[in-house]
């Protein structure tokens, strides 16, 4: 597996249905007819450095179903190497989103065959960054960082949805990617508290505010730019795979997700999450 990064994480199939409004609890509201598109925050990860033309792999788990079938083709489409995906037992996982016309989503996701995935699914290669997200079993994630810190990788964690992680693997991300609800239900409304748990850096997801980044020298916000969203889904993730498209390339935390930050904000201009995502030419052209 020749690779530069590998993305260990969940692929869903994306059902999404425009609103009018979010309904109130007991509420019906009619929609827009059902869109279903390839997603999930790993397997979105993966295609967003694969568009940037980053060698990716990426390491989940299907059904034997015809969602399964769409994600694998959506990821192939973008270079990724599907090699250890294993196709299981189990339906796809699903998330069911809804999309308001400010461009902000609610999701439900269930994780159908992402659960089936384990440590023995976990390989690395050549891999110089490892990228995980938590919309699989926890100890896969902790697994596969303990790997990628013993063979030198370098290992980039996407805490979301929240979960308890150890302090050991704590200790090794550089960086941890949260969002800043996230950062908030870890107890780190302030920026620099997130280093306080254990990683050596940490990213915070910001939306149109942009991010900002943590170091032990302080923290660094990067503006993002000016655009109209129409779709915010997978945005965090079009972040987080350009982020470790560009530290597997040789950048430097702070490039990096400078670049991140700009490739977010293309996402949202677009439908869908996969389908937004740009390719490296659109950043030069």
């Amino acid at each position: 597996m020749d690779s530069a990064v590998v993305v260990v994480g969940s692929a869903n199939a994306d059902l999404v249905v425009a609103l009018p409004r979010r309904p109130l609890g007991g509420e019906t509201v009619l929609g827009s007819d059902v869109r279903v598109l390839p997603g999930g925050k790993g397997a979105n990860t993966a295609v967003a450095a694969g568009r940037l033309g980053a060698a990716v792999s990426f390491v989940g788990a299907v059904g034997r179903d015809g969602y399964g079938d769409l994600l694998l083709d959506a990821l192939r489409a973008a270079g990724v190497d599907t090699g250890r995906v294993r196709r299981v037992d189990r339906p796809t996982g699903i998330a069911y989103i809804t999309v308001t016309p400010d461009g902000e989503n609610s999701i439900v996701v269930s994780p159908g065959a992402n659960q089936a995935l384990t440590c023995a699914d976990v390989v690395l290669g050549t891999a110089r960054v490892l990228v995980a997200s938590l919309e699989v079993p926890v100890p896969v994630v902790e697994h596969a960082v303990a790997l990628a810190a013993a063979a030198g990788v370098r290992p980039v964690v996407n805490l979301s949805p929240v979960a308890d992680l150890s302090v050991a693997t704590l200790a090794v991300l550089d960086p941890l990617v949260v969002n800043e609800h996230e950062a908030a239900a870890l107890g780190a409304n302030d920026h620099r508290a997130l280093l306080d748990l254990g990683p050596r850096t940490a990213v915070v997801t910001l939306g149109a505010r942009g991010a900002a980044v943590v170091t032990p020298g302080g923290v660094e916000r990067i503006d993002t730019p000016r655009v109209d969203p129409v779709d915010t889904t997978g945005a965090g993730d079009a972040f987080t795979g350009a982020l470790a498209a560009g530290l597997a390339a040789g950048d430097d935390l702070l490039t990096a997700a400078r670049r991140a930050v700009r490739v977010a904000a293309i996402s949202v201009t677009r439908p869908g999450a996969q389908p937004s995502y740009p390719t490296a030419a659109e950043l030069t052209g």
